[in-house]
């Protein structure tokens, strides 16, 4: 099945504690059903000190399930679904179902 959520795809965030909240999609877990919004789900993690990095708190990212996000429609900044069409060239490209415009360039 194709993926309708890719990385450095802008999203917004429906559920939980960082609802309304919108950025871009760092890295996607398909085995998962998950991605990786940059700024969103913000955790500490208490990494040891090692030959490589140094120790201490680190905040970083978690996933967040890929059903509590929607992509940003291009036209106006609003939660849309996604739907697959293909163009007269054959190519097959996202597009959003809200407005109609094509997110893949």
């Amino acid at each position: 099945m194709a993926a309708k959520i890719k990385t450095k795809d802008k999203v917004v965030v429906l559920t939980g504690q960082d609802k309304g909240k919108t950025g871009e999609v760092i890295r996607v877990l398909p085995s998962e059903n998950r991605v990786v919004v940059a700024g969103v789900n913000v955790v500490k993690k208490h990494q040891r000190q090692s030959a490589r990095s140094e120790g201490g708190i680190v905040e970083m990212e978690a996933p967040i399930a890929v059903s509590n996000v929607a992509h940003l429609d291009p036209k106006d900044n609003k939660p849309t679904r996604v739907g697959f069409k293909t163009l007269e060239d054959g190519r097959k490209v996202r597009y959003a179902k809200r407005s109609g415009e094509i997110i893949d360039l």
